[in-house]
């Protein structure tokens, strides 16, 4: 049993608070028995695994903790990219925000798809974006970011509305943050610029816009 703060197992915990340590160690930890059971369930191989009340003092883990009531359980497990294939996949520029990045991996999860992320992404296996995704990014494929032939450039105005884009044509559709949008670089690689219509607001939120864009696509192949 843990009894110290001090202790190296914890500490490893706190370092992979930060993206830098994830990166360098390429580990990961998972927080709460669904994230942890999801990212078992899905071969990811653990490294440790405490449980409150039997490894480690139940205030201890608590204090290491990034959620708001203190988890049962934390694992810390090898980083590795999901594999797998999809018909169709989420090209994604500078979202940095995580929660957006966990909810449109979810999204992802639920239409079949794959999010590529580009640097200036948030992290899929930080903290945030890990709850974001309710045990998605452990089965979402993600695939280096490209903007290939044919893709989707989702955009706030002045596209082609998205009921007249046939996009069962299309398999990768590129999103860019709310902020920034997308660099003409990127654009002129797109063979359609594609807006949601939408009242009263400027723009959607990007994990909502590529959920919608999801969605119409799986409903309209059949799927």
């Amino acid at each position: 049993m843990i009894t110290s703060r001090e202790n190296e197992k914890l500490k490893l915990v706190r370092k992979l608070h930060e993206r830098r340590w994830r990166d360098k160690l390429g580990l990961f930890f998972a927080e709460g028995e669904d994230l942890v059971e999801a990212a078992l369930h899905a071969d990811f191989e653990a490294v440790e695994v405490l449980v409150a009340g039997e490894d480690v003092e139940p205030s201890l883990l608590a204090e290491i903790s990034t959620l708001g009531h203190p988890p049962r359980v934390i694992g810390v497990f090898k980083r590795r990219a999901s594999s797998g294939a999809a018909d169709a996949a989420l090209a994604l520029w500078r979202v940095s925000d995580p929660g957006n990045v966990g909810t449109l991996l979810r999204s992802a999860d639920a239409f079949g798809a794959a999010v590529a992320l580009s640097e200036g992404c948030a992290d899929p296996f930080g903290p945030k974006a890990l709850r974001a995704a309710m045990g998605s990014t452990f089965r979402v494929p993600l695939p280096d970011f490209d903007v290939p032939a044919g893709s989707v450039a989702l955009v706030a105005d002045g596209g082609m509305p998205l009921d007249e884009v046939e996009l069962e044509r299309h398999s990768t559709f590129l999103l860019g943050s709310e902020r920034e949008g997308l660099p003409d670089e990127l654009l002129a690689r797109c063979d359609v610029k594609a807006t949601i219509p939408v009242k009263s607001v400027e723009s959607l939120n990007v994990a909502m816009a590529g959920t919608i864009v999801l969605y119409e696509r799986s409903r309209r192949s059949g799927v």
